[in-house]
């Protein structure tokens, strides 16, 4: 499994609660984008309408060598494919106040591109604050024991 792009704001943003494995439909162009690395997950987010969930805002950058006949538009909506009790399961829980399904990763497995997509609740100001004091904390200790040692 080689992860091609992380959205590492989502785990300081928001509470994860439960991870699916989703295949994305892509584009040949987007596919060879992907490989090389071009490609950003910040400010995306997932909807789910008519049975169908989308991905929605994801910036994967235009393959250089592709043709006139490429997407032009970078940040267009991409169907996420996922079994249908998931998507039912999905819609129950972002009906409730408070989730959002929301891109973790990509990445590559075996030859198919996967997005990780996890069902989330989001964090208060002050878990925020809660997060970077516990993150310190444990920068602070960990290089007491370096100088120790």
């Amino acid at each position: 499994m080689k992860v091609i792009v992380k959205n590492r704001s989502a785990g300081f943003e928001y509470f994860i609660e439960d991870r699916y494995e989703a295949g994305i439909v892509l584009e040949g162009n987007e596919v060879k984008s992907l490989r090389l690395g071009n490609a950003n997950l910040s400010d995306s987010f997932c909807l789910v309408k008519n049975g169908q969930v989308t991905l929605e805002n994801a910036h994967i950058a235009l393959y250089e060598k592709s043709g006139a006949f490429a997407q032009k538009n970078s940040r267009r909506s991409r169907r996420l494919l996922l079994h249908k009790k998931e998507i039912a399961k999905i819609a129950g829980k972002i009906r409730e106040k408070g989730y959002t399904l929301v891109p973790l990763q990509l990445y590559f497995k075996d030859a198919l591109v996967q997005a990780e997509v996890a069902l989330c609740k989001g964090k208060h100001t002050y878990d925020k604050k809660r997060a970077i004091a516990e993150r310190d904390r444990k920068r602070e200790t960990e290089r007491a024991v370096r100088e120790y040692s």
